[in-house]
């Protein structure tokens, strides 16, 4: 697991107390100037998170400390809430290629767009992106509505179809699920 990162903007009284009680600490501290922070730039990733009397606007991952008195355990315990927040956040989130799929929200996105898709849609996708080898009919019928008979119904390319034509109609990608001899896959 990578360490994760606390860089404390602007607020060297604080940093100084932490670094006393390092030792007890399960993340990594670092401090940064307003002066330093223009000039730097920071890796916005899950590991890192910045700690900050007041927002700083397009930030990510950032908590505002600005209620006083402070105590300490409780700044600690709100530093860990927002990393495992922000892990729990991506670990949600599951690459397919030019897309993601976030779990929690069951949307999928790229650069530009969003989708929102159903449970069973999510489903779908998931399944044929885990699958390593194109999946049939049948397969899908089984492992992913749970139909333990071979069923003559078009439930599954249905659902194909309509999965395949709204993400055409919102990404303008009409190849993400394809059809071959041996069933459906993912590009």
């Amino acid at each position: 697991m990578n360490i994760q990162n606390l860089i404390i903007y602007d607020f060297a009284e604080l940093f100084y107390i932490l670094d006393e009680i390092k030792n007890n600490l399960n993340f990594k501290l670092s401090k940064v100037s307003k002066k330093e922070f223009a000039n730097i730039k920071l890796d916005y990733s899950i590991n890192n998170l910045i700690l900050t009397r007041k927002k700083i606007p397009n930030i990510e991952n950032q908590v505002v400390l600005n209620n006083y008195p402070l105590k300490i355990t409780k700044i600690i315990e709100t530093i860990n809430i927002n990393f495992l927040k922000s892990r729990f956040m991506q670990q949600s989130d599951i690459n397919l290629g030019v897309y993601k799929l976030n779990l929690n929200s069951r949307k999928i996105f790229d650069d530009k767009n969003e989708l929102n898709l159903t449970e069973r849609e999510a489903e779908i996708i998931i399944f044929l992106k885990n699958s390593e080898k194109p999946v049939s009919i049948d397969e899908l019928q089984t492992k992913v509505w749970g139909h333990s008979l071979k069923l003559d119904t078009h439930t599954v390319e249905t659902h194909i179809y309509r999965l395949r034509k709204k993400i055409n109609d919102k990404f303008n990608n009409n190849n993400f699920i394809i059809s071959t001899k041996l069933g459906y896959d993912i590009k």
